[in-house]
């Protein structure tokens, strides 16, 4: 066991291939089947719409009872509607308030949390800060991830055996982190920098979070859902945007080689549930994942698969970690 627990994937050493036998093409019922999850409580953000409401669904089939906070309750309520083992709950990532009273209604239940899926997220958005000054996407993608993670922390370690996956992105590949200027005090706001940011901030928190909880039977898992098509993920974007990404021509129509190489959205939660569920991972954590498979180091440019090196620098990690509790005001003690 002591063993184990001192492997670790700093600097990327697990990211190799562990022949999970599934692909791009499988669906997150695919990867689920034969997996029993009767018993087992599970939180989904942004469990509600796209692949974080198939990742719902999926859970809730599988027998797990699954929680979904969200900001827009009735919105919610609607596209939840009919899907058994499903509780429905309010939260606002982007304010910690909300945060902390969602934690706590959830502590007060007494429940072990097996699964914590940090799926919600917002892309491409203008520059925009929340009540406390802090920029949006950084807010929403990571802060308000790393702060649900602590206020749970006692839940998730009462279930000796739970897993924590972030729903990351190819995206990071767009920024390191940027410990001088997070918030864009001091530097023109770009939205893709500040989007790579905080999904680099996604890797490198599901990095360090392993390290340190593995010891208490909790491991951290980051993943790309892949390019899907069919989400709200992208809705503020504007068309330039797409258009300098290479997704649209000049009138704004996508391009049919981007639709052929789109994921559907059953495919595109496959990835959150392997990652939440897989016996195979019982031992591997920190690692960050694509198309149902450990992913490996990015050596190409931005835009290319695998992860880069700059997402799992052990330094980054645990610089982000004391960041990460000043910005938030939170001391997360893993003990």
């Amino acid at each position: 066991m002591k063993a184990l627990l001192e492997i670790n994937n700093y600097q990327g050493q697990l990211q190799k291939p562990i022949n999970s036998g599934f692909n791009a093409s499988s669906t997150a019922s695919d990867v689920i089947k034969s997996i029993d999850l009767t018993g087992k409580i599970a939180i989904v953000t942004g469990g509600n719409a796209g692949i974080g409401l198939e990742t719902t669904k999926v859970l809730a089939a599988a027998g797990a009872t699954v929680i979904v906070p969200a900001r827009d309750t009735e919105k919610a309520k609607k596209n939840l509607e009919g899907i058994a083992n499903v509780e429905l709950a309010a939260m606002d990532l982007s304010d910690l308030a909300s945060i902390d009273a969602f934690a706590e209604e959830f502590l007060a239940s007494g429940r072990p949390l097996h699964l914590l899926i940090n799926n919600a997220g917002i892309m491409w958005v203008p520059l925009r800060r929340n009540n406390r000054g802090i920029e949006s996407q950084l807010a929403t993608n990571y802060l308000g991830q790393f702060q649900l993670v602590a206020r749970l922390w006692p839940a998730l370690k009462q279930a000796n055996g739970a897993r924590v996956v972030n729903v990351s992105s190819q995206g990071h590949q767009f920024a390191d982190f940027n410990f001088e200027d997070p918030n864009f005090l001091h530097r023109e706001y770009e939205t893709l920098q500040a989007y790579g940011q905080s999904k680099t901030a996604n890797n490198l928190f599901a990095l360090e979070l392993d390290n340190r909880s593995k010891a208490y039977h909790v491991r951290a898992y980051s993943l790309h859902p892949g390019s899907i098509h069919g989400t709200e993920l992208g809705r503020e974007a504007p068309l330039e945007l797409f258009q300098q990404m290479g997704f649209c021509d000049a009138e704004g129509n996508i391009l049919l080689e981007v639709v052929a190489s789109l994921k559907t959205i059953p495919q595109g939660a496959a990835t959150t549930v392997w990652c939440a569920t897989n016996p195979l991972l019982n031992n591997i954590g920190g690692i960050y994942c694509e198309d149902v498979e450990v992913a490996l180091l990015a050596t190409g440019v931005p835009g290319t698969s695998g992860v880069q090196p700059y997402s799992l620098d052990e330094a980054n990690a645990k610089r982000l970690w004391t960041l990460s509790e000043e910005m938030t005001g939170i001391t997360f003690q893993v003990d």
